[in-house]
């Protein structure tokens, strides 16, 4: 398939950093959001990511204008029908994400790929919603969606060959990133493990055995990851993160997948992390720490 124009429903944080990245690499873009003020919120996060760049020397004021000018704010899904393929990256809630397919069902021709972002949702129930469930398929891009070079591809029952083909190619060859095929299974391989790995670290510091920062300090600079398992959590959002080990939980059954108390708390105190400005710690309207 000839990749040239790709949707992009959902405004938030995935939702940018895919948008952003696709116009990146010179392919025009149908950014669609639920209201005008959550997609002018949504382009303008995306212009201060560019604008982050443009301070270090990465990108020019001409590619930023290039960039932006591929990005197309959408509010009817209507549009979508002229796209090569469109990704779904809306809160990871299957009823809602069913809705979303349902409709793309209605304006998209049957051999455009519809591609879910979903970390942790059977893709099997998801395509089950739709008429052709065999152009239904997994993307999981992982956050910074920019500086992250792989991408799982996730089959359903029904995901087509042609569908698992033509979506690998274009991981491969256009996005430029390493595609890996994963078998259905709740959290895939990428946010099974670093679940994991975030709870205990909030078991670690319930426990009182460190603080916040000497926890990711430890991590981070010991293991050489870009953030510590805490502002890794603030930045995937800690509802993300409450969702995805409760669904693992539940899919499981294994106590390891139980979400820390401690997790629990902050998600119904409304500290989600970055998104809300305040997590296990503080966020200017940016995204920087504070």
């Amino acid at each position: 398939m000839n990749f040239k124009k790709i949707g992009v429903i959902g405004g938030g944080t995935m939702g940018q950093g895919i948008a952003e990245m696709l116009a990146a690499k010179g392919l025009d873009v149908l950014l669609v959001e639920k209201t005008p003020e959550k997609l002018d919120y949504s382009y303008s996060m995306i212009e201060t990511s560019l604008d982050k760049q443009l301070e270090k020397w990465a990108i020019t004021q001409a590619e930023k204008k290039l960039i932006l000018g591929r990005i197309q704010k959408v509010t009817h899904f209507a549009e979508l029908s002229a796209c090569d393929m469109v990704i779904e990256t809306i809160i990871e809630d299957l009823e809602e994400k069913k809705k979303v397919f349902n409709q793309l069902d209605q304006v998209c021709p049957n051999n455009i790929i519809l591609a879910s972002n979903t970390s942790t949702l059977s893709l099997t129930e998801l395509a089950s919603s739709t008429m052709y469930p065999e152009r239904v398929i997994g993307m999981h891009f992982i956050y910074p969606v920019a500086k992250v070079d792989v991408v799982e591809i996730v089959r359903g029952l029904k995901t087509s060959d042609s569908t698992f083909e033509n979506t690998k190619a274009f991981v491969d060859d256009v996005v430029e990133k390493k595609g890996v095929m994963i078998y259905e299974s709740p959290g895939f391989v990428t946010s099974r493990l670093i679940c994991l790995f975030i709870n205990e670290a909030m078991h670690v510091l319930q426990e009182g055995v460190a603080s916040p920062e000497d926890i990711d300090d430890a991590m981070r600079i010991g293991y050489q990851f870009q953030y510590g398992p805490l502002e890794m959590a603030d930045r995937f959002g800690l509802d993300s993160v409450l969702a995805a080990l409760e669904r693992m939980f539940r899919e499981y059954g294994e106590l390891k997948y139980r979400p820390s108390t401690i997790l629990k708390k902050m998600v119904r105190a409304g500290q989600l992390g970055m998104k809300s400005g305040e997590g296990f710690f503080k966020y200017d309207k940016d995204g920087d720490r504070v």
